[in-house]
């Protein structure tokens, strides 16, 4: 039987949650033989590891000491987008008097409720990541404990042996705090514990202006809280376009984020339920800011202790994780990795895309002959501040790098009439085409649904359509998705050269 888990707060929500990912009553089943395949961790990528495995026919294990679902389903991409869809209202309510809906009311939102919403939501999906299904629907052995490897082919999950011909590591990474003087001791959230929130913080810092950190600094303050977002560099989201985090940036400005770049956090201090943050500022000095919660929104450590990795033959490192090829295989050949674990990817839909990879690999391949490579995938990904910043592909600074040529074309969503209509016009759609055609090779997408918009440039991408064939597209009138093909028609007018154009008219001469 499992050990019980307890998710604070203990209502009927979490209860449920945990009655599906981890219930307290499991049995895990007696061991079937040698199993085709042995998963470690039932997050995203060792959910689809195992369910795709079992589809096709293989006997498969599936182990997890935690939460099935992992990050995403319980402390990742479903809480935060649930807290992020609720602030999101909070902002469009008071925005409504431009929409001529009359001046809305200016009392501050219910946290409570907000955050009650965050759990129901995560509760119900849960149901598709739950421990029954994965056992009665898809007939995998799901097994909840502790996994180590102990020998050439065998995993031990709390006493119980399994042997196995392939086995994937799956195990995620977890949030790492910055090695900060007295942070641990005042105490601190991140995205593993920020959803436990029942009370909204009045004022709160966010350590870093990654991801994780700007999504949710966004939330907070469009929920009522001050909101301080600290970066050591000069911007946020730093690995981005300049240009789209720009427009962010501006965004959190107008919305009263406040922003403090090229600081460093000296120590933290705790006085009664206040916490002390002291900075060192090349410009400024030495400055004092005083909040009631700190979020850790930087950094992050793969899960790669205590299982035996060492013993068997796996070579990792603490921080970059589990090292592994271009098919995802271990130094130990019957070992495989996917996910958070092994990946600089660390997203959920890239997890689900290698898993499939790990599977052929391990399990369909002979030699070389079907293997398929991690480096083939095209992996887009979203920033779901508001607006969105959606990439695909190279930025321009990749193409630099290698030595590519590139042509961009840029055009402001500020010319897609359906953003005028519906008051979104701060963004753009930038894409970079191979010097001289229009082969795509990559693009960014600043708009309020940039996430759904980078399909697009995906598909043209994998399938190798270029950017001169979206001007043959047709686009209901009107949509966003429309600033796409006015990108692929600036490119067009440039083929329009002085020489073609004298040769129309030559043509058209002769009609009249």
């Amino acid at each position: 039987m499992s050990e019980p888990l307890r998710i604070e707060p203990w209502d009927e929500h979490n209860q449920r949650l945990v009655e599906n990912v981890h219930p307290a009553d499991w049995k895990n089943p007696t061991p079937a033989g040698r199993y085709n395949l042995v998963v470690l961790g039932a997050g995203t990528g060792g959910l689809i590891t195992a369910l795709v495995a079992s589809s096709l026919g293989a006997r498969v294990a599936l182990v997890e000491r935690h939460l099935m679902g992992g990050d995403c389903l319980n402390v990742g991409c479903v809480p935060s987008k649930a807290l992020i869809r609720s602030a999101h209202m909070v902002h469009e309510a008071r925005q409504s008097r431009a929409l001529g809906l009359g001046v809305p009311d200016e009392q501050l939102p219910d946290f409570g409720a907000v955050m009650e919403r965050v759990r129901r939501i995560r509760s119900e999906i849960s149901r598709e990541d739950s421990a029954t299904r994965y056992s009665e629907e898809f007939g995998i052995d799901v097994f909840l404990g502790r996994a180590r490897f102990t020998g050439p082919g065998q995993v031990d999950v709390d006493g119980t042996p399994l042997a196995f011909a392939k086995a994937v590591v799956a195990t995620g990474a977890r949030a790492l705090a910055p090695p900060i003087p007295g942070l641990a001791e005042a105490g601190y959230l991140d995205n593993e514990t920020v959803f436990d929130l029942t009370r909204r913080p009045k004022r709160i810092a966010v350590i870093g202006a990654g991801p994780i950190g700007c999504e949710l600094a966004q939330a907070f303050r469009r929920l009522g809280s001050e909101v301080w977002i600290l970066e050591r560099m000069d911007q946020i989201l730093t690995r981005e376009d300049p240009d789209a985090a720009g427009i962010v940036q501006e965004a959190f400005a107008r919305e009263g984020v406040q922003l403090v770049f090229g600081c460093q956090v000296q120590r933290v201090d705790r006085r009664g339920d206040e916490k002390l943050i002291h900075l060192s500022c090349p410009e400024k000095g030495e400055r004092e800011l005083v909040v009631d919660e700190i979020l850790v929104g930087a950094g992050r450590a793969p899960n790669v202790e205590d299982m035996g990795l060492a013993e068997v033959g796996v070579e990792f490192d603490t921080r970059q994780g589990i090292q592994v090829d271009d098919h995802l295989r271990t130094t130990n050949e019957k070992i495989w990795a996917v996910g958070d674990v092994c990946m600089r990817w660390k997203f959920t839909h890239a997890a689900d895309a290698a898993a499939k990879i790990v599977v052929q690999n391990a399990l369909f391949s002979l030699g070389p002959i079907g293997k398929k490579k991690l480096s083939d995938l095209v992996m887009p990904w979203c920033t779901y501040t508001d607006p969105e910043i959606a990439h695909v592909g190279l930025y321009a600074r990749d193409a630099a790098e290698r030595g590519i040529g590139i042509d961009t074309y840029r055009v402001g969503m500020s010319e897609s009439n359906r953003a005028v209509t519906d008051g979104q016009t701060r963004g753009f759609v930038k894409v970079h085409v191979e010097k001289g055609t229009d082969r795509i090779v990559g693009g960014t997408i600043v708009a309020a649904h940039a996430g759904e918009l980078i399909t697009q440039l995906t598909m043209a991408i994998t399938q190798k359509v270029g950017l001169g064939a979206f001007t043959n597209l047709i686009y209901p009138y009107p949509t966003q998705g429309d600033a796409i093909k006015r990108t692929a028609g600036a490119y067009t007018r440039t083929r329009l050269t002085r020489t073609v154009k004298r040769l129309f008219e030559r043509w058209l001469s002769f009609q009249r």
